[in-house]
């Protein structure tokens, strides 16, 4: 994976074989990459939600160690299950991302086999990396935190290589609302008058709930900006078309997910008041609903039991998401452009419940694909 001139990160494909786009090669990719097709996991027998997908269990929860759940961007729960698999020795490493040592502003994946390590990738990071490249498929050696769409090729990846269950290693992912560009980060940071060269630490949150978008540079000096104007306002206004495409937002392939259980308004918009941090944690596997447990019962992390319709208003741009996704698509496609293809996530019933807000979507989606700026098709309602 290599930065394109947008800022974003696309597959970097060597020298053809002589086998061409029919080789093995090809054909592993279009098993594999969600950016091509993506079909719903088929887990244990579980319960199905028409928004979180099929789940064992669902709780709030938090770290209980205090330093942890203070540098996590919420809650710091995934980072008390990295720390728990590696010092259980349930696996050798944990695969994550962190700030590039040397480039603090990009961000790299990270191989974490101690507290130390893991405390040292806490956080969320939004920007592009690519953890993949350093998984390695067996379960011992390692497991990964990703992104959704990481969880998504993994899994097809052992699904195409037929790895059983017990070989494989474990997904742990997160909600995700969508990747920035590159270059979001750094003209964010330019609008904080300060000079890339200059920045020697680089955090998105954590450090506090939500937490705050935090440079440190070369003199020592601190500056910040608010998780609000720094995802609200700059970073989450440059997303990939892709990421606007997404079907799984909330890990439907990992064998656990995590997201922010914010607090809301009576509109649904989230409250981003400093507090302790708190998650909505989900099994979708009996692999990770054992992790969770094992995790909860050597006082690694708080658990209590929740309904995750409770969850919906808390988060709202990943139900509006996947509701209106089948008018995305379908205006897209009318507007000759290619998507991709997805399967088993039941995306027509739930446009039919929403018929209105599908339909300003897929004319909105229209528009975009051809390029009209939305004040020149705000009067169509879209």
């Amino acid at each position: 994976m290599e930065f394109d001139r947008n800022g974003f990160l696309r597959p970097s494909i060597g020298p053809v074989s002589t086998a061409g786009t029919d080789g093995p090669e090809a054909r592993l990719f279009k098993k594999t990459c969600p950016g091509w097709k993506l079909r719903v996991p088929h887990n244990a027998p579980s319960v199905a939600h028409p928004i979180f997908g099929d789940y064992l269990g669902a709780w709030t929860a938090w770290a209980i160690d205090p330093e942890v759940r203070h540098s996590g961007s919420s809650g710091g729960v995934l980072t008390a299950l990295s720390i728990w698999l590696v010092e259980s020795g349930q696996t050798r490493a944990v695969i994550g991302s962190s700030s590039n040592k040397s480039l603090p502003t990009e961000t790299t994946p990270v191989r974490i086999v101690s507290k130390a390590e893991a405390l040292g990738a806490a956080g969320s990071r939004y920007a592009p990396v690519c953890n993949l490249p350093e998984l390695r498929l067996d379960a011992a050696a390692n497991a990964l935190v990703g992104k959704p769409c990481e969880a998504s090729a993994a899994y097809q990846l052992f699904e195409a290589r037929e790895l059983p269950d017990e070989a494989r290693p474990l997904l742990m992912t997160f909600f995700c609302a969508g990747t920035p560009s590159q270059h979001a980060t750094e003209s964010l940071v330019a609008q904080m008058g300060i000079q890339i060269r200059d920045v020697v630490g680089l955090r998105y949150r954590g450090n506090g709930w939500p937490g705050r978008f935090a440079l440190k540079t070369r003199s020592g000096s601190r500056h910040s900006v608010s998780y609000e104007d720094s995802w609200g306002s700059h970073l989450g206004r440059h997303l990939q078309t892709r990421c606007k495409l997404c079907v799984d937002g909330v890990g439907r392939h990992g064998d656990l997910s995590v997201g922010d259980f914010w607090n809301a308004d009576a509109d649904g918009y989230p409250s981003f008041t400093d507090a302790d941090g708190v998650s909505v944690l989900i099994a979708r596997t009996r692999r990770g609903l054992d992790l969770i447990n094992s995790a909860s019962e050597h006082g690694l992390i708080h658990l209590s039991d929740i309904n995750l319709d409770d969850v919906l208003a808390m988060q709202p741009l990943q139900v509006d998401r996947i509701r209106t996704l089948a008018g995305r698509l379908i205006g897209r496609l009318l507007a000759g452009k290619s998507i991709p293809r997805y399967s088993g996530y039941r995306l027509l019933a739930l446009a039919a419940g929403n018929p209105l807000r599908t339909l300003r979507a897929a004319i909105g989606s229209f528009a975009r694909s051809l390029g009209v700026k939305r004040g020149d098709y705000a009067d169509l309602g879209a």
